[in-house]
């Protein structure tokens, strides 16, 4: 028989605070072996996202490891038996599953059809920070919205962002103002420059009445507005500001019942957003990968930046993923946190 494989891993046995010492822990896993449509990629970046922390601060304590992990950017270096879209040694990038072990191991295995060649022009860690967000922006805009997914296809039209400045908000405000829309994004003053950098025309002062900012900028409707924040609390102040058949749109549950009977008469339409209902459900995947390379081509043109904002670059490992958790559990980084290098026991 011959020998296994083994390769390096980070993972959990029970969702600990992340101060606790086996909040994550280095461990030696087996190499997988590709199914038909898999690629397995060897690991050179991830990023953290808050739903990474969602997910370990919920796990019960358990004898089965768990690796999570939901961006990567990483090298092809074995394919399965009916892979058609890549080749050993390309470079891709994905958000993965909830559904297979994640990125935060040296080897993983990805479906192809939700992966895509990573942008030339984008360092490792610049390529990490997009998956995840770009395909949440990008299916609640052009999948939910019904937004045409083309240089100034949608002209004319106005689009509120309520969190501009969050990791998902960097990159709808891109998305939205490429695809010809006039953007209006909530932040904190001092984050302004951050709106305008990525894509705002009109930064919001959260803390002010929205309804009373877009009045002094001539505006008392806006065709679409996407809450990237629990839209409970504000749901009383956005009920006026869209437009008859508009649409609304958020990505973050709830805990109450929301009362969207105003909207009834107006014919405006509430959209959920969860990036990882395709792959859930084994829905649609083709057009995670295509979106994918949307987003890398936009890239490669100048047109979509990345957000990242914060690398550890001295290896992937217990450690390193600690302190870029930290970063993300504080609720107030701007844009994204990578970590990249090699996989390493620190």
């Amino acid at each position: 028989m011959p020998e296994k494989k083994m390769m390096s891993a980070i993972g959990f046995y029970e969702g600990l605070p992340i101060d606790e010492k086996n909040s994550f822990i280095d461990v030696k896993v087996e190499v997988p072996t590709p199914r038909p449509r898999d690629i397995l990629v060897k690991i050179q970046a991830i990023s953290v996202n808050p739903v990474d922390t969602k997910l370990r601060q919920t796990t019960t304590k358990s004898q089965n490891l768990r690796v999570l992990g939901f961006d990567a950017v990483g090298e092809v270096v074995a394919i399965g038996s009916q892979v058609e879209k890549f080749k050993v040694g390309q470079r891709v990038f994905y958000a993965g599953t909830t559904t297979r072990t994640g990125s935060n191991q040296a080897f993983q295995l990805v479906d192809e059809r939700i992966a895509a060649l990573a942008p030339d022009n984008l360092s490792n860690e610049e390529a990490a920070a997009l998956p995840l967000t770009s395909l949440t922006a990008y299916e609640l805009l052009f999948d939910k919205f019904g937004l045409i997914p083309a240089k100034n296809a949608n002209s004319g039209k106005k689009i509120l962002v309520i969190n501009g400045a969050g990791g998902v908000g960097s990159i709808l405000s891109q998305l939205a103002k490429w695809a010809g829309l006039e953007v209006y994004a909530t932040a904190s003053q001092k984050n302004f420059a951050w709106l305008q950098k990525f894509g705002t025309d009109h930064p919001l002062d959260y803390h002010e009445d929205l309804a009373e900012s877009l009045r002094e900028l001539g505006v008392d409707k806006v065709d679409y507005i996407a809450v990237l924040f629990d839209i409970t609390a504000y749901l009383k102040q956005i009920t006026p500001l869209i437009q008859p058949f508009g649409h609304v749109g958020t990505i973050v549950g709830v805990t109450q019942a929301l009362d969207l009977s105003a909207w009834k008469n107006l014919s405006v339409s509430f959209d959920w957003e969860y990036m990882f209902a395709k792959t859930d459900h084994d829905y649609l995947l083709d057009s995670q990968g295509a979106a994918l390379a949307l987003i890398a081509d936009l890239a490669e043109q100048g047109e979509l930046q990345s957000t990242v904002n914060k690398v550890y670059d001295n290896g992937i490992n217990a450690a390193t993923l600690k302190q870029a958790t930290k970063d993300v559990e504080t609720g107030h980084m701007l844009g994204k946190v990578v970590v990249s290098g090699p996989f390493n026991e620190g």
